[in-house]
């Protein structure tokens, strides 16, 4: 980190919210960058881990400066140990993204071994006589028109982290774009004024590659719901939401567990086995990610208050996480969240299904073909009012 960081005043709460989506942007990208081989998107990951250190040192900052008599100090006492777990995270996406620029080791062909649904994540700088340039996002209509999203914006040293319609694309903005592989180039083209190349596809040459990385890409996104989930518990002090990131952190344990029993064996039969001594370097750093996704969320599952500076935000807040289990006979048991319309008709985004009937399986980024019955335990984002419809619909 470079520059001296002065004490700005700034509330606690909206520098936690912006932690969590800087750490959940860190993960993304870092893991992205392995399974799509880009050099571009992991020096991102080293950029976006710098302004996570400034959001860290500005958040102890502010702590202390609310902390005015002992029991502020013992309530305030577990934010900063959320700073202290979030600066691991970002750490851990750092090493993940040094497997990259390092050449740790990974196989040339994990990206032929990607599955159809991982979409291409491309980093493209938005050139001044690009199309785009001077217009809002919504003019553009990028989405509706390619498929293709920009997740985040990297405007000198600011991060957009959530664009929006009112977004304005300007020439020199470091897009980060994520869409089908068939139509990204296209937006790249226009984007920067280049030919896209994408990378040449690599002929695997190891057995059941397409398993390993069917489990890379669930430990990506077991270790982001993690990161949301924990900094959920805190920011809405959900001791229901913080035992949920317990049962995750085991799963991501297992997980890990057998990523590293399939890198031995692996190792075992490949001309040259350094080629995977990057795996190892991620199921370490994975580990790393959970176990601090657990720490963020520790004070809530001691029964620690949250201090006023917290609770009033949370009080003015009308987004919650909420975990919804799915009762025998009501409305959810036995459909599917696209024949029910459960985004349409209550507002809330389920971001994931805990089924405890099979040995707590995960089903994360749930679509509308995932299946819903009686027991299922959803966890999903929305408002205060679409959380009660919700209710009303998965209870008989």
């Amino acid at each position: 980190m470079s520059g001296r960081v002065e004490y700005e005043p700034a509330s606690v709460k909206d520098l936690l919210a912006e932690m969590k989506d800087t750490a959940e942007l860190l993960i993304d990208l870092s893991y992205s960058a392995v399974l799509h081989g880009s050099d571009d998107v992991a020096e991102e990951v080293l950029a976006l881990e710098e302004r996570m250190d400034v959001l860290q040192m500005r958040a102890r900052m502010s702590v202390m400066m609310a902390a005015r008599n002992p029991e502020e100090v013992e309530s305030l006492a577990p934010v900063l140990g959320i700073t202290g777990a979030a600066e691991k995270v970002s750490d851990a996406a750092g090493d993940i993204a040094k497997i990259v620029l390092d050449d740790i080791g990974l196989p040339e062909a994990i990206r032929s071994a990607l599955p159809e649904a991982v979409e291409t994540l491309v980093r493209a700088e938005l050139s001044p006589d690009s199309a785009y340039a001077g217009r809002t996002f919504a003019d553009v209509n990028l989405e509706t028109e390619t498929g293709v999203r920009v997740i985040a914006v990297r405007r000198g040293g600011d991060w957009l982290l959530n664009p929006d319609r009112e977004t304005a694309f300007e020439a020199g903005d470091v897009l980060l774009l994520r869409g089908p592989g068939e139509t990204i180039g296209g937006v790249v083209e226009t984007a920067t004024g280049r030919a896209y190349q994408p990378p040449e596809p690599v002929e695997p040459d190891i057995a059941d590659l397409e398993r390993a990385v069917d489990s890379l890409v669930l430990m990506k996104n077991m270790s982001e719901l993690a990161v949301d989930l924990a900094y959920g518990s805190v920011l809405f002090d959900s001791t229901e939401i913080a035992e949920e990131v317990v049962e995750l952190e085991a799963e991501v344990d297992a997980l890990k567990s057998r990523f590293e029993a399939w890198t031995l064996g692996a190792a075992a039969d490949v001309p040259d086995p350094v080629q995977l001594r990057g795996l190892v370097h991620l199921a370490t750093a994975t580990e790393v990610i959970s176990d601090a996704a657990l720490e963020i969320s520790e004070g809530v599952l001691r029964g620690l208050d949250t201090h006023v500076v917290v609770q009033e935000a949370v009080e003015e807040s009308d987004e919650v996480i909420v975990r919804q289990t799915v009762d025998a006979g009501s409305a959810l048991d036995g459909t599917t969240l696209g024949e029910r319309a459960v985004k349409t008709e209550t507002g809330m985004r389920v971001i994931a299904v805990r089924r405890p009937d099979t040995d707590d399986e995960w089903v994360v980024q749930p679509g509308p073909d995932t299946a819903l019955r009686a027991g299922d335990v959803l966890l999903a984002k929305g408002t205060r009012a679409g959380a009660e419809r919700l209710d009303a619909l998965a209870s008989a």
